[in-house]
């Protein structure tokens, strides 16, 4: 059975309407490890050689988080800085992470009908998150599709939560 790890950020957690179900369908699939970064490490103080420990004994990794600002809240960021060394990640000898697997899950603001030339965002979200494929790929990972709810400020009053959250637990 492959190994899971989710990796959760969401700096505003208390006014979640859709990742905090998210959240906690991921922390009961039993064989899924569940990292909280905010609650980890509140002060972006990572600690380096267990996350990468934490990788080397997962198959999948998947990045949970609401889409801010065009990309991810800044303690993925930090961590992706810190944790994906050179000689671990990638580069000589940096072959930790080949033929693992990593993928998104993700809630944004705007609708999906946004993030199209003609939409408001003027973008695919896939644009948005390239950096992200591109550091996948660097790493010798395998990037899925992103799983992605559209519109998540207005999910609870259009009931599309509780089917989101499903297909979140069955893809875990």
């Amino acid at each position: 059975m492959a190994r899971v790890i989710v990796y959760y950020a969401h700096p505003g957690h208390k006014h979640s309407h859709v990742n905090r179900d998210m959240m906690a369908v991921a922390q009961a699939i039993e064989g899924v490890t569940f990292v909280d970064l905010y609650a980890e490490y509140p002060r972006h103080n990572i600690n380096i050689d267990k996350e990468q420990e934490r990788l080397v004994n997962h198959d999948f990794i998947v990045f949970q988080f609401p889409l801010f600002w065009y990309f991810t809240p800044s303690l993925i960021k930090e961590w992706e800085d810190l944790v994906l060394e050179y000689g671990f990640a990638y580069g000589t000898g940096g072959d930790a992470l080949a033929g693992k697997s990593m993928m998104l899950a993700i809630t944004t603001a705007g609708p999906e009908e946004a993030y199209q030339p003609e939409g408001y965002q003027h973008y695919p979200l896939e644009t948005f998150l390239t950096p992200l494929e591109q550091t996948a790929r660097l790493c010798k990972m395998a990037y899925l599709p992103p799983y992605v709810l559209h519109a998540a400020l207005r999910a609870p009053k259009e009931d599309r939560v509780s089917p989101h959250v499903e297909g979140y637990r069955r893809l875990l």
